[in-house]
């Protein structure tokens, strides 16, 4: 089992990082700040190619697989960039897979190269307000008239959406019963966003201000049919085939951020002097930052093997699912014990490591809960009785 980055993997680290010096952490602060998109960033990472390193090169992209996309997030993240970095790019980088795999030559021809060259945002809706993680639950309807589905309902967390032109945007377009079970009758579209039947409103939230998460009401959205994602009713499948690769790619930005909160802890238990010595010589300061980074280490395993796996089509449920949950609770447990080596210092802004503490905090809710991830694990691995 071979551990060490292979030359090419050095050659994407280095590259990203050169990027992102050019965006030091008093960049992402005043973003989160002003709730402004990072879009000198953004166009930056998509000049250098790291937009499409994901998708294939029929298209005009990279066609690098998972390893090297979830490098060039964690890169990103351990900027300093944190969040509000990752996700200006994460949806196009891995939220277009159901296309890739799954669209047709027309609609990948059409697309993808404007995903690549940075041209084209796409958000992604699927929870709704009364369904959540229950996503066969979701009421956003769509139907058929001739060659264009008519989209009513109501979608919330869509990221991106002020600032993207269309949305992967899951909908019913058959009842349960009609479908014959509960994930049965769910339609992928492509649809467009910035349009007078769409109403998109940004959620005041907690951190990640940079990157606006959203209510978007749909009000009787017509969708071509030729922006219909692969076959009709089948739309709950296309998502489930990419949420591994998800999983390891949000598991990545949270083992970025945990490492920014990390070296901005040790560098400052290094430089406070109390009581005549660095604060780093105490033992109840460097102990925690010791078992900060053995979690953080331990998490980069458990992500390195759950993407070898997806990158040589090996199942890897179990391993994406553990990655994200060790991934999160790491970067989480750096971040807070970030803020308290700062002690006051820690709640000021200008030490950054309270908006990593807000962002790492984020990891362990979404895209999904670290309990649903142990329902997970328990049901599919332990295979003990499904709890819900």
């Amino acid at each position: 089992m071979e551990f060490a980055d292979t030359a090419e993997h050095e050659l994407i680290r280095d590259s990203v990082r050169r990027i992102c010096g050019d965006y030091p952490d008093d960049y992402w602060a005043g973003k989160d700040e002003a709730h402004e998109f990072p879009w000198e960033f953004y166009n930056a990472m998509a000049g250098a190619g790291f937009v499409g390193i994901a998708i294939p090169e029929a298209y005009g992209g990279s066609g690098q697989g998972i390893t090297e996309a979830s490098i060039v997030l964690e890169e990103v993240a351990a900027s300093g960039a944190a969040m509000n970095g990752c996700s200006s790019l994460h949806l196009s980088i891995f939220g277009m897979h159901p296309v890739v795999k799954y669209g047709s030559e027309a609609m990948k021809q059409a697309y993808l190269p404007r995903v690549v060259n940075g041209d084209l945002h796409v958000a992604f809706g699927v929870t709704e307000p009364d369904a959540g993680t229950n996503t066969a639950a979701i009421k956003t309807s769509a139907r058929r008239q001739g060659d264009h589905y008519i989209v009513r309902g109501r979608k919330v967390w869509t990221t991106k959406a002020l600032d993207a032109e269309r949305v992967l945007l899951l909908t019913r377009t058959a009842s349960p019963e009609e479908a014959g079970g509960k994930t049965g009758g769910l339609t992928l579209l492509l649809a467009e966003l910035q349009r007078p039947e769409v109403s998109i409103s940004a959620i005041p939230k907690l951190g990640r201000n940079a990157v606006a998460s959203c209510e978007v009401v749909y009000d009787d959205l017509p969708v071509a049919a030729t922006d219909r994602v692969g076959e009709e009713g089948k739309g709950f499948r296309y998502l489930l085939d990419g949420l591994n690769a998800e999983r390891i790619l949000v598991a990545a930005e949270a083992l970025g951020i945990g490492r920014a909160a990390l070296g901005r802890a040790v560098g400052y238990a290094n430089e406070r002097v109390v009581f005549n010595r660095p604060i780093g010589q105490n033992q109840g300061v460097a102990f925690p930052l010791g078992e900060a980074r053995i979690r953080l280490d331990a998490a980069e395993l458990m992500i390195r093997k759950a993407s070898w796996l997806l990158d040589q089509g090996q199942p890897c449920g179990a391993e994406a699912n553990m990655a994200k949950w060790l991934a999160a609770d790491a970067a989480f447990q750096a971040a807070d014990q970030a803020v308290q080596t700062h002690g006051g210092f820690g709640y000021a802004k200008e030490y950054h490591v309270e908006r990593y503490w807000r962002e790492a905090r984020l990891m362990r809710i979404a895209p999904i809960s670290q309990e649903m991830i142990l329902n997970y694990v328990t049901e599919h691995v332990l295979e003990l009785p499904r709890s819900y």
